[in-house]
């Protein structure tokens, strides 16, 4: 396959599982970092760390992305109906005159970045100099192109013939399900530390958060940081406060230069909090230069190819890990294999 830049970030990972590598950094999910995950299994209890799909609620989070919309489909008849009985004339004649059968049937109208999420590798990209010419392009992880591999809304996006509208033709979430995302995940508990004030985490206190409870994350561990954020966000019961829900929990500060070089050096294969971006959303830097609106977002997903997972709810999972003196556990955390995702909702899994 043809190289697709001459030149790639500095301190980024293109190229270094192929040309035309679309999974980054999940690549470190070896079957042997699946077997130490394994390991971390004892007492066979599992922990669900995914919201209800329909929290927060409301769009105060984000205006673009909706509430679920569920409903049934349609009955035999083209009426909406939950419950619906199906006629002897509607079905082939197996020999049997005494169908009984009640159906129910639903589809779902879901913004695929509302609640529990992975924020794939397409979903933030960089205008940068990938040619080496002197103009910068837009681009994604690995110099996949806006406009040829990443396209907007069309009759045959996806080349498949059939009027899909796909977003994606690379980087989508359908390779990361393929590949499977589980391992061994490594929980850090700032809420325990720090409580529930709005304020970033640079470095020292990572480190002394981690020293504190013997915590150490090893190349391909996937790392999950409880701020309390989510289990807040399930005391609003669909009504989250429009003023606290921005300013509630700690979250990574992606000013620190030194938390940016630890994400860099720790080789961690995914991110994750149980916050709305992991990172604060804390508005414009006072650096007038060019400059990304969320550093560890251009960091993680277009650089280094770490998929980074939002608004996990980790509050029962932070509770058992600590009161038995643990950090460790075994992830299984899937997107949906849906081809040319750029977000997607999911239902992971902790075993302990």
């Amino acid at each position: 396959m043809t190289q697709r830049w001459q030149r790639r970030p500095d301190g980024s990972t293109w190229g270094d599982w192929g040309d035309d590598d679309e999974l980054g950094r999940v690549n470190l999910l070896t079957p042997e970092k699946v077997l130490q995950g394994v390991r971390e299994v004892e007492a066979g209890i599992t922990f669900c760390l995914s919201l209800p799909l329909d929290f927060p609620g409301g769009t105060v989070l984000n205006q673009r992305r909706p509430p679920p919309r569920l409903a049934p489909t349609e009955d035999m008849d083209g009426n909406a109906a939950t419950f619906y009985n199906v006629r002897m004339s509607e079905m082939p004649d197996f020999g049997d005159p005494k169908y009984v059968d009640v159906w129910a049937d639903d589809v779902v109208t879901l913004s695929l970045q509302y609640s529990t999420q992975w924020d794939s590798l397409a979903h933030v990209g960089a205008e940068f100099d990938a040619d080496g010419d002197g103009i910068d392009e837009a681009v994604y992880y690995n110099g996949y192109r806006a406009g040829t591999d990443l396209v907007g809304p069309a009759d045959d996006a996806g080349g498949d013939g059939c009027g899909h509208r796909s977003f994606a033709k690379h980087l989508g979430l359908e390779h990361m399900a393929f590949h499977g995302v589980q391992g061994r995940g490594v929980l850090i508990d700032l809420a325990h530390h720090l409580g529930h004030d709005w304020r970033g985490v640079g470095l020292d206190t990572l480190q002394e958060i981690m020293a504190a409870d013997d915590i150490v994350v090893e190349p391909g561990d996937m790392v999950l940081f409880h701020t309390g954020f989510a289990t807040k966000v399930l005391e609003w019961n669909r009504e989250p406060d429009p003023r606290e829900i921005f300013t509630s929990c700690t979250y990574l500060d992606a000013r620190d230069e030194g938390l940016l070089e630890w994400i860099v050096d720790s080789q961690l294969s995914a991110l994750v909090a149980d916050n709305y971006a992991v990172e604060g959303l804390v508005g414009k830097d006072r650096d007038p230069s060019r400059h990304s609106f969320l550093p560890i977002h251009h960091l993680c997903l277009f650089k280094l190819g770490v998929p980074l997972g939002e608004l996990w709810y980790l509050h029962e999972l932070a509770a058992w890990l600590r009161e038995h003196h643990r950090s460790r556990f075994l992830l299984t955390a899937p997107p949906l294999r849906l081809p040319g995702i750029v977000g997607s909702p999911l239902t992971p899994i902790a075993t302990v």
